[in-house]
């Protein structure tokens, strides 16, 4: 009985993280900081990658990713390239969330606090990592065209990529103090040990 109860409190807490994250993304859609909005869904979905595990953050990320796609955040690049536009976008809101989740599990036993400013870090750069990725992989003669002569890894780090990452990454590590916190007492709510 212990674990249904256990399941379930996990199954709600991943129901409103969802919900969270989905609701956070679309008013981030409102506001642009260079080309693109800001990212504000990866301080829950390090949440949930901590306290549900790492499927569950891939999970999180992967609403994330779905949001960004249907809010026509992407509709630069949807012109361009749909395939590569798609897999971009979701494989780096499910990357954010999965490694999240791997890393935090590997530190927890050291130190939860530890694990969360490790798992805050990994998001952030995971997300962007990925992006990076997928706009030299699918994107590289469209950003050459953007970069109008110079060049286009200097445009996807300083143009597209640059302060919308600053400002994700201050973020996570500012608020780790308080995702700890998060975690710690959801943790003991729903039974996760060592929280």
């Amino acid at each position: 009985m212990e674990n249904k109860r256990y399941d379930t409190k996990k199954l709600v807490l991943l129901a409103l993280l969802t919900a969270i994250v989905a609701v956070l993304q679309m008013v981030a859609a409102t506001i642009h900081l260079g080309p693109f909005s800001i990212t504000l869904t990866l301080v829950p979905i390090v949440v949930g990658a901590a306290l549900c595990g790492p499927w569950a953050g891939a999970w999180l990320g992967a609403v994330f990713g779905a949001i960004v796609l249907l809010s026509g955040d992407a509709a630069a690049f949807l012109a361009v390239n749909i395939p590569g536009t798609v897999i971009t976008v979701m494989l780096k809101g499910i990357c954010a969330g999965l490694l999240a989740g791997l890393v935090y599990r590997l530190v927890e036993k050291r130190s939860v606090y530890l694990a969360t400013l490790c798992a805050a870090v990994v998001s952030p750069l995971a997300n962007t990592g990925v992006f990076i990725l997928g706009c030299l992989t699918f994107f590289l003669p469209t950003i050459r065209e953007w970069a109008n002569g110079g060049s286009a890894l200097e445009y996807i780090i300083f143009v597209l990529v640059g302060a919308n990452f600053l400002l994700e990454f201050a973020i996570n590590v500012v608020l780790s103090g308080a995702i700890t916190t998060i975690i710690r007492v959801g943790g003991s709510s729903i039974g996760k040990r060592g929280a």
